[in-house]
């Protein structure tokens, strides 16, 4: 019999504590569900991250896992786990909206790989968290869950939202420039972008494909490689052909040495707010001998237009015909990138794709001798302005290279906004990024990494 242990609301948990507790039975899954639930509607008026939840499909996922674990059926390591999906992820039973009026009424057949994954792992599918339109600039209603005047980013806003407010404890969002480390960053949450083809996007709507990630949002480390780690390859997505092996145990881990970090001042920098720049200032003195200062190439500096050529290009190519069903329906700032993608030039876009191979091996003497860089996840706190989603442009970089990139809520802004310290690794090294990244929570929080 489970040993009966005082774990206080079960929605103020991490993913990596409710699993414990669900596998050792000191929870139930309708529970936990009922807890996420009972959070939802307590702060949903307010902070609006969701597209849709149910909460009857919700219940029912919670007392078939409970049903499996009394049956003494094998259980995944995600059991009962609560878990929010980005509205242009599929899920059968759910809407996809991709946030767009165009596609109401939209309910898919299938899962998304992504969702089957985690499915498979025993999590409770909650409901699909609001995402900018088409994926882009154009914000949904989210709001800041620290203030509610504040942009909570994008495009993944209801899914950074939803973990920041305690209504899930970890969800999934995609990014094609910024829109799982800026979010992340400005709601103040752990974000996880992984290696380009390292989680499968059949299912997910086509914005970018040289440029789309599947990521993650949560409250720690470790729950990030706890979702993670159910990911991996499938026969559909023929980008996704990354195994980047046993996560978990390297995640978790001790370094075997000290990690060596590169603090890195890219072409952008110019773009910091100075309360960003202090913070940084003292983590050099933190990481002392351990972290050192150094520049991008100059070629870096051209980055953000050879992303914006591949992103403009490859969106007009795959969405294109929201356009042309109802324009009217169709934000300017979507109308603006179509516009410019119906201009671009093929030997511009060759040009640009053929770019993203130079910038990678251009790095790997950087990670030859250090083991992560860091820079700002954004240029500082969440913008007061709810027409913005913010600037992406210290994510551009990371994922035109397709790098993993964990964003941690290490600084603050002027005003006490959450700012995110984002770490990049080298390409396929996800694992030892990760366990680089607690490391430097441990530097920084001693009492503990859960965030």
């Amino acid at each position: 019999m489970a040993e009966r242990v005082e774990i206080g609301d079960p929605s103020t948990l991490t993913a990596t504590a409710l699993a414990g507790h669900l596998a050792d039975g000191v929870l139930t899954a309708e529970a936990v569900t009922r807890a996420c639930l009972e959070r939802i509607e307590a702060t949903e008026p307010d902070i609006q991250a969701w597209a849709h939840y149910d909460e009857r499909l919700a219940i029912m996922q919670a007392k078939e896992a409970d049903r499996r674990r009394a049956q003494g059926l094998p259980l995944g390591p995600l059991h009962g786990v609560p878990v929010g999906l980005k509205d242009i992820i599929d899920a059968r039973g759910l809407p996809t909206h991709n946030g767009t009026p165009l596609d109401a009424g939209h309910r898919p057949l299938e899962d998304a790989t992504v969702t089957q994954r985690l499915r498979n792992a025993g999590a409770i599918i909650v409901g699909k968290t609001v995402t900018s339109e088409l994926a882009y600039f154009h914000p949904g209603a989210t709001k800041n869950p620290h203030d509610p005047t504040r942009t909570p980013g994008g495009s993944s806003s209801g899914s950074a939202a939803a973990v920041a407010a305690g209504m899930v404890p970890f969800a999934v969002g995609t990014q094609t420039n910024g829109s799982v480390i800026r979010p992340a960053s400005f709601c103040g949450v752990v974000g996880y972008k992984p290696s380009y083809g390292t989680v499968p996007r059949t299912g997910v709507l086509k914005a970018a494909p040289s440029l789309d990630h599947v990521g993650f949002f949560a409250r720690s480390i470790d729950d990030i490689t706890l979702a993670a780690a159910a990911m991996g390859p499938d026969d559909e997505d023929r980008d996704c052909d990354l195994n980047v092996g046993p996560l978990q145990p390297i995640a978790q881990s001790t370094p075997p040495v000290t990690p060596d970090i590169a603090m890195v001042h890219t072409p952008f920098s110019e773009r910091l707010e100075p309360e960003t720049r202090a913070g940084f200032a003292e983590l050099v003195d933190v990481l002392g001998e351990h972290g050192t200062e150094t520049e991008l190439p100059e070629l870096f500096g051209r980055g953000a237009g050879w992303l914006a050529t591949i992103m403009a290009s490859e969106m007009t190519r795959n969405l294109g015909h929201y356009l042309d069903r109802d324009a009217s329906q169709i934000s300017d700032a979507f109308k603006a990138l179509m516009d410019q993608g119906q201009g671009i030039r093929a030997v511009d876009y060759l040009a640009a794709r053929d770019m993203q191979p130079v910038l990678l091996e251009a790095l790997e003497p950087l990670f030859e001798r250090f083991d992560a860089i860091i820079t700002p996840a954004a240029p500082g706190e969440a913008p007061a302005d709810l027409t913005t989603t913010g600037d992406p442009i210290f994510c551009t970089l990371w994922t035109l290279c397709g790098l993993p990139a964990v964003t941690l809520p290490l600084l603050s802004g002027r005003n006490g906004m959450p700012v995110g310290v984002q770490l990049v690794g080298a390409y396929g090294q996800d694992a030892q990024l990760l366990r680089t990244a607690r490391w430097l929570l441990a530097q920084c929080q001693p009492d503990g990494e859960e965030t």
